[in-house]
């Protein structure tokens, strides 16, 4: 994806910029590449500062309700300290490490709207301004890949995905938001949750995966959503078998509250590599209604798991994001 715009806070005549992103979704913790290509304007300026800043839509609860709202979750510096002369092509290579937790924004190619972008920003003798975004995509780590597959293996049907701005409380989480991934109950689990909420929380070491079962009307004596932390290592992700696991977390939560067999110890590590905890209620705060914007039904979303997440169709609401987002952002 390309984008070009004229330095407003410079006038006509000021210098353009233009960045691409290398082809290709990347993965969380990976190196985003590119190049800034820019143009000189009608007399010479001084370039001191090219940053890239890595933003995305989020959603905000408040009393009144919810909103949306845009999000900055990087910012670097990739280049500057130079003088473009008047109708000079010049292009600025960048390489730029993606944190461990940014949100996935496709799975199997199926985009999941979820709206990241890259926003540039020129500093040129003392003005700054912000360019438009340019669309980010990014592609699931192996061991998120693996835990929606059995998911959807074990008859979990996706319903939509977005972000949440907030904190999960006891939760190594590093970004101010996080990314819930919302489910429709498999038959053998539609008696115990209405949906399950999967959050992933990746680290250069490994990643927590937080479920939260949304529980039916007078299930559960507490009144709460019922919330499991498990704790896991990327390595040999290709080695375990997911759809045991992945099921044994769900019976946990299930038996955790009353059903069915007793939960493990706290902080035991499961027979297949998996290691997990219970935070018990409360620690990831959402509920029913997150993620309307792109509700199934009515936005929909297509994601063809093997085994069978549901399929439909999104709604690209990416344009309108990234066409609108930048109005009044320019800097004297």
């Amino acid at each position: 994806m390309v984008f070009k715009k004229l330095l407003g806070s410079l006038g006509v005549g000021g210098p353009t910029v233009d960045t691409v992103l290398d082809p290709g979704a990347v993965r969380p913790g990976s190196s985003l590449t590119g190049q800034v290509h820019l143009k000189g304007g009608s007399a010479d300026f001084d370039i001191e500062q090219i940053t890239l800043e890595l933003v995305a839509r989020v959603e905000a609860e408040h009393d009144g309700g919810e909103t949306e709202g845009v999000a900055a979750f990087g910012r670097f510096t990739v280049g500057g300290g130079f003088r473009l002369a008047a109708g000079e092509q010049r292009s600025v290579p960048f390489g730029l490490a993606l944190p461990w937790e940014t949100p996935i924004t496709e799975l199997y190619g199926q985009a999941l709207g979820i709206v990241l972008g890259v926003r540039t920003e020129l500093a040129v003798a003392g003005a700054k301004d912000k360019g438009d975004l340019d669309p980010l995509a990014v592609a699931p780590l192996p061991v998120q890949e693996a835990v929606l597959e059995a998911l959807g293996q074990l008859g979990f049907g996706f319903k939509t995905a977005d972000l949440e701005y907030g904190h999960i409380r006891g939760t190594g989480q590093q970004l101010p938001f996080y990314q819930e991934i919302e489910l429709a109950p498999a038959p053998q689990y539609a008696y115990a949750m209405r949906e399950l909420e999967v959050t992933f929380l990746a680290h250069p070491g490994g990643m927590e995966v937080v479920l939260e079962a949304d529980k039916p009307g007078g299930f559960f004596s507490s009144g709460r959503d019922v919330v499991n932390r498990h704790v896991v290592s990327h390595d040999g992700a290709d080695q375990r078998d997911w759809n045991t696991v992945v099921d044994a977390w769900l019976r946990q939560m299930v038996a955790s509250h009353g059903h069915h067999s007793a939960p493990a110890p706290y902080g035991h590590a499961d027979p297949h590599g998996a290691h997990y905890s219970h935070d018990g209620h409360g620690g990831h705060r959402s509920g029913p209604g997150m993620g309307t914007a792109v509700a199934a039904g009515a936005a929909g979303l297509a994601v063809g798991v093997a085994g069978g997440l549901v399929a439909a169709e999104v709604v690209d609401e990416v344009g309108d994001f990234f066409e609108g987002d930048d109005e009044g952002d320019d800097e004297a």
